[in-house]
């Protein structure tokens, strides 16, 4: 058994695109592998900047020879037939053997072909996945005919330690690699993954990805936490950082203080997005004037130089954020909103201005429904949320719209919770997101993500498969998760109803809105099944609910679905529920027997056993009482309505023949029987219930 080892040296390779490309060819050459027939114990892949690196070990020196059996025509088949079986098989007649078949006499031929070495498997194998690996954008250099993601300058590929010759466009494969760019520029000979791993962190390139992000991660080497500062979290900016560096230096520099007061998003946005730097804070919590800079070189003068130079870069970003936030503060929201006019939100849905205008009815209408939210604070925070998006600062950040909206309310003199809202309206963005609390933040962000659902619907806009261009499934979500984490009774369907007539007044749509309705609840329940499966509430208890009431109160739905899930883990729930569909299978081959259906309420005189007294009377008692805990939102106490029927059921299943020989009692039974599966859906349809 032998390794493999291939390194492919590039051009650097953009950073979001390495850790993909890593695992898209390990397992473009690992299947290939498997359907040529090899097998091997493990496998590696990683990245840096500059190289895809591939280990795979204990393969064979050769393919295993294989012996492959087919069968050709009948045996007393024209000749000519034969002699083009026998070509496509590379035999003689006598090599054949005649077999009896159930379709009559048959030639087989036994072809046995011997394995390939592995490395010439390799050589035709290897550049065949690399033109096969997808990526997002790719160049061509050299060879017109060639592609990859930058140019390529080196292939080192080795089996067994030697090299497996074969060429990718203009670049032949080699035992020789490089080390880092500036520190170790000369050749190095490898003879497999070990001595190149080793010999290139001699080389300062720290090959693996996860272990550059950790380097960073700790900061090791460096003194901030001698000045009590600690690195604002951000994975996503370390992952990124990690994919532009093969020898991570890690450096500090200064902020001017000048710049402090500048907000710190601004500040932290402007370092992550324009140059990559870290922020740091203080032990009170403050943004320190301090950054991290990772470097890629260590420098004679201890990056003196480097950290001089990203300094004065960085007063030249700030400067210019500077600027936007004092020319922003120089304008009121107010007298911003105005612009929104000119601002188009959707082709077919008018104006951003309009938008808003539906949005601060709509929220208002929420309002009622959210305890503590007054209604002109939530009126005017709808007046206002969009504003700052004709300010400089967002249109050079539009990351930070809601958020300097905020910064700028407080300039204005707005109320807190106007500002908060204005901030607060987008949230949640994602299922990490929290979702906003005050009662004024709540009404906004729903009626925002409402209106949205619903004119894009109304404009038959829904989501396709992967295809979301809107953001309605993550609308959709938030909805979900503002309703229920803030435990609010909101009736959806009238909510979207006012949604959808905000639109007509304005003529944005036209038509009847009850199709809307519809398709957006079924669109929030999907929604909520997806939500609630990491919960550890079952999808199947969710469609049974919904089914039968169309209820739109997320809460009071959650409540009635968590009420069944605890009924149906009981034995009374689980034997119910069999007891449910063997009642439905008898009603439903009855009826498709006579064609007709066994609706009607069974008439107590016909009764002549007591188990079909004791259940029609157990039925009318059940339907009572679960129907008055319905009424009170008393769903558990439903459920253990429900469960009184377990012993008179299973009563009447042992000790009466539905099928009796009189074609009235008969009847009768089956109608005893419908009416149990009509007493079960008045709390749930049982129908949608799997296991």
């Amino acid at each position: 058994m032998a390794e493999f080892f291939l390194e492919i040296l590039s051009e650097e390779m953009p950073a979001g695109m390495q850790k993909p490309a890593a695992v898209a060819f390990e397992k473009l050459v690992t299947d290939a592998l498997t359907a040529a027939g090899f097998t091997f114990d493990h496998q590696r892949s990683c990245t840096t900047p500059r190289r895809l690196m591939l280990m795979v070990d204990g393969l064979a020196e050769a393919q295993p020879d294989v012996s492959e059996e087919k069968r050709g025509p009948r045996a007393d088949a024209n000749p000519k037939a034969i002699e083009g079986f026998l070509a496509s098989a590379g035999l003689t007649r006598d090599q054949l053997e005649e077999r009896d078949t159930p379709k009559g006499r048959f030639l087989f031929a036994t072809v046995h072909r011997k394995g390939r070495p592995t490395a010439e498997v390799l050589a035709e194998l290897i550049p065949e996945m690399m033109g096969k690996l997808p990526w997002p954008k790719s160049m061509r250099w050299g060879d017109p005919e060639t592609r990859w993601v930058r140019p390529i300058r080196r292939i080192t590929c080795l089996f067994a330690g030697k090299v497996v010759p074969f060429r990718f466009g203009p670049v032949a494969t080699g035992d020789t690699t490089v080390g880092h760019r500036f520190h170790a520029p000369s050749e190095i000979r490898v003879t497999g993954y070990d001595d190149y791993r080793k010999k290139l962190n001699d080389a300062h390139v720290m090959l693996s990805a996860h272990q550059r992000e950790e380097f960073i991660r700790t900061g090791d080497g460096l003194d901030a936490a001698h000045e009590g500062l600690t690195v604002v979290e951000d994975e996503g900016l370390r992952e990124e950082v990690a994919g532009l560096v093969e020898w991570p230096v890690i450096l500090m520099g200064r902020i001017d203080e000048a710049f402090m007061d500048v907000p710190e998003e601004v500040l932290v946005t402007t370092m992550k997005k324009q140059q990559r730097y870290f922020a740091l804070r203080d032990r009170a919590g403050k943004l320190a004037p301090r950054f991290i800079v990772v470097a890629n070189v260590e420098a004679a003068d201890g990056g003196r130089a480097i950290v001089a130079g990203n300094e004065r870069v960085l007063r030249a970003r700030f400067s210019d954020a500077k600027f936007f936030w004092d020319q922003d503060r120089k304008k009121t929201l107010e007298s911003r909103v105005p612009e929104l006019e000119k601002v188009t939100f959707h082709a077919r849905l008018g104006t951003l201005a309009e938008r808003m205008a539906r949005v601060g009815k709509l929220a208002e209408e929420i309002a009622k429904s959210v305890p503590g939210a007054e209604a002109t604070q939530v009126a005017r925070a709808a007046r206002l949320a969009k504003a700052d998006l004709r300010s400089g600062m967002v249109g050079e950040f539009p990351e930070l719209q809601g958020i300097m909206g905020r910064y700028y309310a407080r300039h204005d003199g707005e109320p807190e919770v106007v500002a908060n809202a204005i901030a607060e309206h987008y949230s949640p963005l994602g299922p990490n997101d929290r979702v906003p609390t005050a009662p004024v933040s709540v009404a906004l962000a729903l009626a925002e993500k409402i209106d949205t659902l619903v004119g894009f619907f109304a404009i038959d806009e829904k989501p396709t498969g992967s295809k979301d261009p809107f953001a309605l499934r993550r609308a959709a979500l938030g909805v979900i998760r503002i309703v229920l984490e803030n435990r609010l009774s909101l009736p959806l369907r009238a909510v979207f109803a006012r949604a959808f007539d905000a639109y007509v007044a304005q003529k944005a749509v036209k038509g009847d809105g009850k199709a809307v309705e519809g398709d957006l609840l079924a669109f929030i329940a999907d929604r909520l099944k997806v939500y609630l499966r990491e919960k550890g509430i079952r999808h199947d208890l969710i469609a049974a609910v919904f089914a039968l009431t169309g209820e739109d109160d997320l809460v009071r739905l959650i409540a009635r679905v968590e009420a069944l899930q605890g009924f149906l883990s009981g034995d009374d729930g689980a034997n119910l529920l069999t007891a449910y569909r063997r009642a439905g299978n008898i009603v439903r081959i009855e009826a498709k027997k006579d064609g007709r259906g066994f609706d009607a309420a069974p008439e107590a005189g016909r009764f002549i056993e007591d188990a079909e007294r004791e259940l029609f009377s157990a039925l009318g008692d059940v339907e009572k009482h679960s129907a008055q805990a319905l009424d009170k939102s008393d769903f558990h106490g439903a459920m253990n309505a429900l469960a009184r029927l377990r012993g008179p059921v299973d009563r009447f299943f042992d000790r009466v023949t539905v099928n009796a020989d009189e074609a009235g009692l008969r009847d009768n039974r089956l109608r005893l029987l419908s009416q149990v599966r009509r007493a079960l859906d008045g709390v749930a349809d049982f129908s949608q219930i799997e296991g």
